[in-house]
């Protein structure tokens, strides 16, 4: 009998059987992460946030971690499991070595923007300011209202050609039209400032510079993706479905407008919100064909309009006898770009589950 408790004793030991747990690695990653935070915390004692190298310390901490589920496994599971172990760990430092940029960037701007992310930044413009205060609120309207009526230009074109190329487009026009979106989709934004300039310029003189010329250039920076991404939405509604309306004797267009654009209705949405997300942070076109100004500008047909691209931009370039107060402006506008893309993203994503279509179960 107590031959037979020894061993049920062993056999519920996961570790005298040779393998470790699934919380094992986790726990090894985790520690590791920790471990080197706190060693670079007490290095940096004393020192700022911005000093703190987090990018180093989860680096480190991963290569550790390697270095630890190999010894780990090696002596609970032998060598074969651990280098299965190695090796899966190497895929992880690949997917955190691949991370690492975006986590430098995301704790450089949170730490430098938020010295001036408060009331005082969206409720004052830079009007009159010649070093410190101030505020953005111009920049931010003016954002918001480019780019906004650059989405009201470009998705109808981009949602109606992308139609054309999936109910109706045939031959020789269709990959006409396929192949100028390729090529769109791969111009400079500059040049797309360029061409709303120019395109204005012609008609109005070499001076036009207001917030629709700004709304021109990101409506043909948005059209190809648009048209990209419903294209390919549009693909893979079932075919079923066009021909079980087309057998009720429903007519082409009104199966596109009943069955085909509801079906896919959530994928369209989330492509037009990601379009926007892309071309929210242009600054070469707007500061091209929008231009710049201190004080608060609502109209869109007069008068040049200040973007918080172009804000972040000469805040950054233009900086006085303190440039303290122009730097943290800087930083906070990208904080609050960031802000916003991440916002557009995850309004993408409740949409998208929001108006997909309820499967039966």
């Amino acid at each position: 009998m107590s031959l037979a408790l020894r061993q049920s004793g062993v056999a519920g030991n996961v570790y005298a059987n040779g393998k470790l747990p699934r919380s094992v690695p986790w726990l090894l990653l985790i520690g590791s992460w920790v471990a080197l935070i706190l060693i670079f915390a007490l290095l940096n004692a004393g020192g700022s946030v911005k000093d703190f190298n987090v990018v180093a310390a989860l680096f480190l901490g991963t290569v550790l971690f390697d270095v630890l589920i190999v010894v780990v496994s090696r002596i609970v599971e032998g060598g074969r499991k651990a280098v299965d172990r190695l090796i899966t760990s190497l895929v992880v430092t690949a997917f955190v070595v691949a991370v690492l940029p975006l986590v430098s960037l995301l704790w450089t701007v949170l730490a430098d923007g938020l010295a001036r992310f408060d009331a005082a930044f969206f409720s004052y413009s830079m009007r009159g300011v010649i070093s410190t205060g101030g505020g953005a609120v111009h920049a931010l309207i003016g954002t918001l209202e480019i780019t906004l009526f650059a989405a009201l230009i470009s998705v109808p074109i981009g949602l109606l050609t992308s139609i054309y190329l999936v109910e109706y487009g045939k031959g020789a026009l269709a990959k006409g039209i396929t192949f100028f979106v390729d090529v769109m989709t791969g111009i400079p934004s500059i040049v797309a400032g360029l061409f709303a300039y120019s395109l204005f310029a012609l008609f109005l003189g070499p001076g036009a510079r207001f917030g629709l010329v700004g709304s021109i250039a990101l409506a043909v920076l948005m059209i190809p993706i648009v048209v990209r991404s419903t294209e390919e939405v549009l693909k893979i509604v079932p075919m079923e479905l066009r021909e079980a309306s087309y057998a009720l004797g429903v007519p082409k267009y009104l199966t596109i407008l009943k069955i085909v654009l509801p079906t896919s209705l959530a994928g369209i949405t989330t492509g037009v919100m990601l379009s926007i997300a892309r071309v929210i942070g242009e600054t070469a076109p707007l500061l091209v064909t929008a231009g710049f100004t201190t004080s608060m500008n609502y109209d869109l047909f007069s008068g040049p309009m200040m973007t918080l691209p172009v804000f972040a931009f000469t805040q950054y370039s233009q900086q006085g006898a303190n440039p303290v107060p122009f730097v943290d402006r800087a930083w906070t506008a990208a904080l609050v770009l960031i802000l916003i893309v991440m916002v557009l993203n995850l309004l993408a994503r409740f949409i998208s589950r929001l108006f997909a279509p309820k499967l039966a179960r």
